[in-house]
């Protein structure tokens, strides 16, 4: 994990899935992700036989367009921290190969389309040697969250 990322987005450890941005356009962004095997959901997906969790990679791929939105939105003049980014829908998630611990992936996001506000794209993850892991469509909105409209508002 770099701070690159957590300069950027306010996900931390525990819930954390991304290490670190690898490349980008104008409308995509890569990151990496290695899966450590002392995480604490392994000890229970599976025990014994250690999965990664499918939810566990979508949200890695929703974390990944995060940094995708709030580099967007300090390339539109925001100020580092201001708004978050919310998922407000995910479709036709295919699983194709499994990760477990210490495999490294590379989690490739890209903007669609932007209408009413929301920023539609699809997401991939590949591992390291590029055998597929899944793929992802999903839309995220850029908002101010109410706590913090409300310390503004007070100010």
């Amino acid at each position: 994990m770099t701070s690159a990322v957590t300069d950027l987005i306010p996900h931390r450890p525990p819930f954390l899935f991304v290490d670190e941005v690898v490349a980008e356009t104008a409308d995509s962004l890569t990151a990496k992700r290695t899966w450590r095997a002392e995480e604490d959901f392994y000890k229970g997906h599976y025990p014994n036989a250690p999965i990664t969790p499918g939810v566990l990679l979508c949200e890695a791929v929703f974390q990944t367009g995060a940094l995708f939105m709030a580099k967007q939105a300090l390339a539109a003049g925001a100020k580092p921290g201001e708004g978050v980014p919310l998922l407000a829908k995910i479709s036709d998630v295919r699983f194709r190969n499994p990760i477990y611990p210490g495999d490294t992936i590379l989690i490739e996001v890209k903007k669609k389309e932007v209408m009413g506000g929301f920023t539609m794209m699809s997401g991939a993850i590949k591992k390291a040697d590029g055998t597929r892991v899944l793929t992802v469509d999903f839309a995220v909105a850029w908002k101010t969250p109410e706590g913090q409209q409300q310390q503004q508002a007070q100010q």
